[in-house]
């Protein structure tokens, strides 16, 4: 029986939800595919954001032959294969799925192919590439950045995916999914398949009845680190060492952990304890020179600390209200005394006038001049 998620799969861009500001009209994607223009690139955005899908809308415009692998299983052999079969014709895309799971040496063999436009690459990630992707062939890709879908794309999505699912069961499955459609997809196909009706009561003992497993290409991976997180916020330096060994035991990338605990140490311990930043780092750092499976002690040193730290969001919840400002009122004008004035001209104008180093007053823009993002500030 077909999955849920492949039955519902956007064919072209008209049915593709969210990620305007990439397929919308006059936008990269869309223009690309509109004019068929054929280059390699890379997608990266959350979990369940669409990767997968616009590379198949992608190479189906382009008339191409898709060839799909994941770089968590793949090796140098089976990129070899598919460059090495004919193309009938046809231009070769491969999407190659968690791209900076493949190796240095796995990215310098594909890199010649690439270039000569042999194959054309699609890759896709969670991770930022400039850290995984080598510069050479980064240098020969687009990068284009996925946005987590918000609430409103997620109810289209699900309203797509069960039609008749009641308002509460779906405010439910959207607050649980966290803009990961695959995740809501997943859920709506467990609760019919036990239940066969879907409410708030049928997802929440579905959610209960999941068989446990940590699978690195499916969405246990994305739970395990979420509770891995979770578990050092909260302080429970056990709880997040035991989340800590069973991503290991499962083979999870220590540098996709390590990653984590650096974001981490500045999202949630930030002021707090400045340290953890420091810390963080070298634990990366150290995952980074020694390597499995010796870097695990240096793992383990790190969450504990980093558990056992007071926290401190002040410094990130401040960052995410600047940006809805940002986001509302675009580049206000930049008070005149804040202003450079490298020139006559510009002096003339009064910029830079009347600024002092130690001032009260308000460097904000006019708009936002009362307005206060960090908490207990002056």
């Amino acid at each position: 029986m077909e999955p849920l998620a492949s039955h519902i799969r956007p064919q072209s861009l008209k049915e593709f939800i969210g990620q305007k500001h990439l397929v919308g009209k006059g936008k990269p994607l869309s223009i690309a595919i509109q004019k068929k223009h054929l280059f390699s690139f890379i997608l990266w955005g959350p979990p369940g954001c669409g990767k997968t899908t616009l590379a198949k809308i992608y190479a189906q415009s382009m008339d191409a032959q898709l060839y799909e692998l994941s770089a968590v299983s793949a090796g140098k052999d089976d990129v070899k294969r598919i460059i090495e079969e004919g193309s009938f014709g046809k231009p070769k895309i491969l999407f190659l799925d968690e791209i900076h799971r493949f190796n240095k040496a796995q990215q310098d063999f594909l890199l010649p192919y690439v270039e000569r436009g042999v194959i054309t690459l699609i890759g896709a990630t969670t991770e930022n590439p400039s850290f995984e992707v080598i510069s050479a062939l980064l240098s020969r890709c687009r990068v284009f950045v996925l946005n987590e879908l918000s609430d409103a794309d997620m109810k289209e999505i699900i309203t797509r995916a069960h039609p008749t699912m009641n308002t509460d069961a779906i405010e439910w499955l959207v607050r649980w999914a966290n803009g990961d459609a695959r995740q809501a997809i997943t859920m709506i196909e467990n609760a019919v398949r036990l239940y066969k009706e879907i409410t708030v009561k049928t997802l929440e003992s579905s959610l209960q009845s999941a068989f446990i497993r940590y699978d690195k290409k499916g969405e246990e991976h994305y739970n395990t680190i979420s509770a891995f997180i979770k578990s050092m916020r909260a302080g429970q330096a056990s709880a997040a060492l035991y989340y800590l060994a069973r991503m290991l035991e499962a083979g999870e990338d220590p540098k996709f952990i390590a990653r984590r605990m650096v974001i981490f140490a500045s999202e949630d311990i930030g002021l707090a304890q400045p340290t953890a930043l420091v810390v963080a780092n070298s634990v990366f750092r150290a995952v980074e020179i020694i390597g499995l499976p010796e870097c695990a002690i240096n793992l383990a040193h790190g969450v504990s600390y980093l558990a056992s730290c007071k926290k401190d969001r002040r410094a990130y919840d401040a960052l995410q209200i600047a940006k809805e400002d940002v986001k509302q009122f675009g580049n206000l004008p930049v008070p005149l005394k804040l202003r450079n004035a490298p020139t006559k001209l510009m002096k003339d104008l009064n910029y830079g006038k009347g600024y002092k180093k130690y001032n009260a007053e308000s460097y904000m823009p006019d708009k936002l001049k009362n307005k206060s993002y960090f908490k207990d500030e002056k």
